[in-house]
């Protein structure tokens, strides 16, 4: 049987270009799901929880607003933790050759279609 959740995942990697690897995690880094080849799941989900902890404070800081999403640029791709609501997160790894224009385009419906599936588990 598909899991909804981790089929959301592998669906950003199909239809985005660039997108590698994902790991859906709590906001204190537990692992919820993920679609992983290299990335041990477990040590991304608990750097990306602290990573949009301190990504909360600068936002704060700042007095930007609430924080959505915090991106590393680095020499042969990208890693970027995406806020799914207050209680979750999604962490994408993606190669230099991210297309970045369809990763803006897909990855509001991902954020929405993840909410909703979390929402429905806590209300069970």
């Amino acid at each position: 049987m598909s899991d909804p959740v981790n089929d959301l995942l592998v669906s950003l990697r199909d239809k985005v270009m660039g997108v590698n690897e994902s790991v859906l995690a709590t906001s204190d880094g537990l692992v919820v799901t993920s679609d992983v080849s290299k990335t041990h799941a477990e040590s991304m989900a608990a750097v990306a929880a602290a990573t949009l902890s301190l990504g909360n404070r600068l936002a704060d800081q700042g007095s930007t607003g609430t924080l959505r999403e915090i991106s590393a640029q680095c020499s042969t791709g990208h890693v970027i933790v995406t806020a799914v609501g207050n209680r979750a997160l999604l962490a994408v790894v993606a190669d230099d050759g991210l297309d970045q224009a369809a990763f803006r385009r897909e990855i509001p419906a991902t954020v929405t279609e993840l909410r909703r599936h979390l929402d429905k588990d806590v209300a069970s």
